[in-house]
């Protein structure tokens, strides 16, 4: 497994070591399925931020927290690096908000909004950013709710958790059926059926401080027998393979960082957002979903594109520190 990677170079950064060093918690673990990423994220941010003058990172490992506690952890700013739909979808959120101390990130209603797949697809088609039909699965109904292929996958959960791409009737039923056994698992995780786009490219775009990175394509090794991308490829394996800046056909670099742009505006998100986009063989760019805190691991696409963009691990730490005192101050 390769260790989250560390970068010295400081450019950008405005805090400095002139004035008494800023205390960061940078909180890590949580109780989501992202618990994993989330150890890793932190881990590499606190590696990172650590190597800035001026900044005095110490990382925080929770599983759920209470007012109380949080508050108990000293400290300047937040910065948490969990991944899911506690950590990541508002009630840590909320949390954070009472507590008062700047933190990086949404605020409460904007992480909620953007955790809700389903929620976010309304609000892309309302803009006309193009996404594909979407609803809710009910797994007592055995019949497909749309033509095939689909995929399902949990609204509220991200990194491919609990993905299933089905392209035959056969394929549904499996899906359908593994589903209600995880119920007994996870009762309250709702799951989605959207209409597959066929033969995509994947591409995400990050957003920073809402303006556009360059786009990355991820390229996953075919597997044996087939298979959907997965947690696995995400985090673990060293075949996927991410392309930052690709050609794309003409016009679709551009479109797909407006559609970022307005996405990431409209749903209130701050400081960082990464949008998931699937490009089709006709050169189509559909929306799949924003995620409002990326990773922050080795095999983590948002610092990748920020380093395109000019910024080291350590100054995009730093500066994402900085924006949360600076909107903190204007709130």
């Amino acid at each position: 497994m390769e260790p989250p990677f560390v970068s010295t170079a400081t450019m950008n950064v405005s805090h400095t070591a002139s004035t008494k060093p800023l205390s960061v918690i940078v909180l890590g673990g949580g109780p989501d399925a992202e618990r994993e990423v989330s150890l890793w994220s932190s881990e590499a941010i606190v590696k990172n931020l650590g190597t800035v003058p001026g900044y005095q990172p110490a990382r925080f490992v929770i599983d759920t927290l209470t007012q109380a506690e949080l508050r108990a952890i000293p400290g300047d700013v937040i910065f948490p690096a969990l991944h899911g739909g506690w950590g990541e979808g508002g009630p840590l959120q909320d949390l954070l908000e009472a507590d008062g101390r700047p933190f990086v990130g949404s605020m409460a209603g904007a992480a909620r909004t953007a955790m809700d797949k389903i929620a976010t697809k309304m609000i892309a088609a309302t803009l006309g950013i193009p996404t594909k039909p979407a609803g809710i699965l009910n797994t007592i109904d055995a019949h497909c709710p749309f033509p095939l292929p689909v995929v399902i996958k949990p609204t509220h959960d991200g990194s491919s958790v609990g993905l299933h791409i089905c392209r035959t009737r056969e394929r549904f039923e499996q899906a359908r059926q593994t589903i209600m056994a995880e119920r007994s698992k996870h009762p309250a995780r709702v799951y989605m059926v959207e209409d597959a786009v066929p033969q995509p490219r994947e591409l995400t775009v990050g957003v920073l401080d809402g303006t556009a990175m360059a786009p990355i394509e991820i390229i996953v090794k075919p597997k044996v027998g087939g298979g959907e991308y997965a947690y696995e490829d995400k985090y673990l394996s060293d075949d996927t393979k991410y392309v930052v800046d690709p050609q794309l056909p003409a016009g679709v670099t551009k479109t797909i960082q407006r559609h970022a742009e307005t996405i990431v505006k409209a749903v209130g998100a701050r400081h960082l957002a990464r949008v998931d986009f699937l490009l089709d063989p006709s050169g189509a760019a559909w929306m799949l979903e924003v995620n409002t805190l990326p990773g922050f691991t080795s095999h983590s696409l948002f610092p990748m594109a920020a380093q395109h963009a000019g910024f080291s691990f350590a100054a995009l730490t730093a500066r994402l520190v900085d924006m949360a005192i600076r909107d903190h101050s204007t709130r």
